[in-house]
């Protein structure tokens, strides 16, 4: 069965600069849902812009998505630190990219995250599965932000749990 697409975009905003990384890194669950609750608005209007074109005048992330995206902003300033912390461990690697994040200033890396993770949603989502993924937000959208977060890095627990980290892919850490 495939992920949607939703989780499939997160997974990839979860991992944005592991293309590098030698080795595996993982983050705690906690960790991990705080990278996803503050990436969550980003990933909802990427696939909101993504996929507007191809939904009806009814679809959830139409008549919604900016207004999700807005509702689930609230959070960004608290899941900032620890979201944060989890971005710049991920982003270890050889070309030691978390040195350079490492020195920008918070409303710098911020700004460059959002729009990066925007960018790499908007992009990843194919548009067939526009209508998985409108499903998918819609079902999500009544939870609370941090309950998204935490349902969402549980799934893609799920998904990867049987499966052997790879070399420079992000992993939940066991136990």
């Amino acid at each position: 069965m495939r992920l949607p697409a939703l989780l499939v975009a997160a997974a990839i905003a979860l991992q944005p600069t592991l293309s590098h990384a030698a080795e595996t890194t993982c983050l705690t669950e906690k960790q991990a849902a705080s990278l996803a609750g503050y990436a969550l608005p980003s990933v909802i209007t990427g696939a909101t812009k993504r996929c507007s074109a191809s939904l009806n005048g009814q679809s959830f992330l139409k008549a919604n998505g900016p207004e999700l995206a807005k509702r689930y902003s609230a959070r960004k300033d608290e899941t900032w630190p620890a979201a944060k912390s989890a971005f710049l461990t991920i982003s270890k690697g050889k070309d030691d990219a978390s040195k350079v994040f490492g020195q920008l200033s918070d409303s710098s890396l911020r700004e460059m995250l959002d729009v990066v993770l925007e960018g790499m949603v908007a992009q990843e989502i194919p548009v067939t599965d526009c209508g998985k993924v409108d499903n998918f937000v819609r079902l999500l959208a009544p939870l609370p932000a941090e309950n998204t977060a935490e349902l969402v890095v549980m799934m893609v627990g799920l998904a990867t749990e049987d499966k052997p980290a790879k070399p420079g892919k992000l992993a939940l850490c066991k136990g």
